[in-house]
């Protein structure tokens, strides 16, 4: 239905502006070099997701590692024998000194799993 107004003729249909006539070579390159963005960006966030995987698979090794040793002092402990390197932390306690060799691999292992950010 066509309304008159100020003796123009109105049809009705899409308000707003026309859009522009754009070059369709154009636009395909840069549809073309958006993929190619995008491809490259999936990339990175995979390289980064398997180097995150990565360290913390290296973490979780060290960890067993010091939860298998804890085991074999708790077992030797149990038969009666102080293992060499209690008795170490021992003296090394009486004297004043830190517990450097007990708590390194947990330290190393927090460290590198929390060395990595997400961005």
């Amino acid at each position: 239905m066509e309304e008159v107004a100020g003796g123009k003729v109105k049809k009705p249909g899409k308000r707003g502006r026309k859009p522009a006539k754009i070059d369709l070579k154009a636009k395909l390159e840069r549809s073309r070099q958006s993929a190619r963005e995008c491809r490259a960006r999936k990339k990175l966030r995979y390289q980064y997701l398997e180097e995150l995987v990565s360290s913390r698979e290296r973490a979780i090794c060290a960890l067993r590692e010091e939860l298998e040793m804890y085991k074999q002092w708790c077992l030797a402990m149990e038969q009666g024998k102080i293992p060499s390197e209690i008795k170490a932390l021992l003296s090394g306690e009486e004297q004043g000194k830190p517990q450097q060799n007990v708590s390194k691999l947990t330290k190393a292992a927090k460290a590198d799993a929390n060395s990595h950010s997400p961005w």
